[in-house]
């Protein structure tokens, strides 16, 4: 019996009994308490070795969810982590208490793991030594089986029938002790996941999906973890008003200080200073502390030596040679801006119009969002810069060579073949 069987059956469990009804989409059921109840939560190494134990004991996938303190703490690293397994139940482990988990890892690495969004949970589980070799992604699933909605409470709801808690997904989870709704809340995250997992599986193969989605699978699971991002100060909101380089000088400044002082707090960035702020304060390029203070965000909320720290970033950035001020623009690989395509390369324009809308019928057919069934920025590559002969054999090559996976490059390389070969007139 599955644990959704399980928890139909206990009629203690949710608020009409019985198991998930016929019409899900008119009678969805509450899941209001995990089937063994909330498990305490680990946080010393004898408790983490029974976990380890039990878990290593186990038998089937384990669902694995993580959960950060975005907008509350600094980096995105793991304030919770669970698990459940059939034959170990569900845990609850404290990253902060328990800070190597590379021996649960390693207990539970020949399995697969179940995760939701998995790209979102992946960076902070390896960061604590946990590493999947083989991973179930139900999000994912769900975008490839042509659900419409694709969070884990509309799934769980459409495809098994149960309603899931949805009030703390954004609490601030680095919270000591975590209250105890938090933690039934967390514990329900991975309660059904596994069944999920499961009905995703016979969806995916029923519709002759099931071997893609393995296939993307497999290149999440094995995907290096991302390089830093360069330059991160021009992600900074607003950053499209500021066009003197001068100005962009003092955004970088700014960003780098708040950034240094978000770390040392071990807080979020935009708890220290908005994005707002920063642009303004490089529009205005403050002469001193008290123009700083007459600028909002800056005025009030800052004591006397914190304007000066603001203050000095942006004198900085006004003493700096020429040389040493940032060029407009992000120097990115790649092709530019497709607004830009019609002027510099109308041929190029043509022909990403064309591959653009073979791919959106390609994927209406298949059911599918087109950013799963292939990437806009592969397309975008290829139609800039296309094989000197457009062969089925050359498209191939460049798609892959893009890391198109071999189900997306069997599906989409015929159609971008014509198109590769539209022209201004078409």
């Amino acid at each position: 019996m599955t644990d959704a069987q399980e928890t139909a059956a206990d009629s203690a469990l949710h608020t009409t009994g019985g198991g998930p009804p016929d019409d899900v989409e008119t009678a969805p059921t509450p899941l209001l308490e995990p089937r063994e109840g909330v498990p305490e939560v680990i946080a010393d190494a004898d408790a983490l070795a029974e976990v380890i134990s039990a878990f290593a004991a186990g038998s089937g996938p384990v669902a694995v969810d993580a959960e950060r303190a975005s907008g509350y703490r600094y980096g995105q690293r793991a304030y919770l982590v669970q698990l459940r397994r059939q034959g170990a139940g569900s845990a609850l482990i404290d990253p902060i208490a328990c800070p190597d988990l590379s021996g649960l890892g390693a207990a539970i690495g020949d399995a697969e793991w179940v995760l939701h969004a998995a790209t979102q949970d992946l960076p902070c589980l390896r960061e604590i030594g946990m590493i999947p070799s083989r991973i179930f992604d139900t999000e994912l699933a769900g975008r490839l089986a042509g659900f419409p909605r694709v969070g884990l409470g509309a799934m769980v709801e459409s495809v098994l029938g149960f309603v899931l808690e949805k009030g703390h997904s954004a609490v601030d989870w680095s919270t000591r002790p975590l209250p105890e709704p938090w933690l039934r809340y967390a514990a329900l995250d991975v309660e059904l996941l596994v069944d999920l997992r499961d009905a995703l599986e016979k969806d995916l193969d029923r519709q002759g999906k099931l071997g893609w989605a393995l296939e993307e699978f497999d290149a999440i699971a094995s995907a290096p973890p991302a390089p830093p991002r360069k330059d991160p100060w021009r992600r900074t909101s607003g950053m499209h008003k500021v066009r003197r380089r001068r100005q962009m000088a003092v955004v970088r400044e700014l960003w780098n200080t708040r950034d240094h002082i978000a770390r040392r707090r071990d807080v979020s960035p935009g708890k220290v200073i908005g994005d707002a702020a920063i642009v303004e304060a490089a529009l205005a390029m403050p002469a001193n502390v008290q123009a700083l203070s007459a600028l909002h965000g800056f005025g009030n909320r800052l004591r006397p030596r914190q304007l000066e720290q603001w203050q000095t970033a942006v004198d900085r950035a006004k003493a700096l040679p020429d040389s040493e001020l940032p060029q407009p623009g992000q120097q990115v690989p790649g092709p530019p801006p497709p607004r830009s395509w019609a002027d510099r390369d109308p041929d190029a324009a043509a022909r990403l119009t064309a591959a653009k809308a073979a791919v959106s019928e390609i994927a209406e057919g298949l059911n599918m969002p087109q950013e799963n069934l292939i990437t806009p920025d592969t397309v975008r590559r290829l139609c800039w810069e296309p094989p000197r002969e457009a062969t089925p054999e050359t498209v191939a090559a460049a798609l892959t060579a893009h890391g198109a996976r071999r189900w997306q490059v069997e599906q989409v390389t015929s159609a971008l073949v014509t198109a590769l070969a539209a022209t201004p007139e078409d």
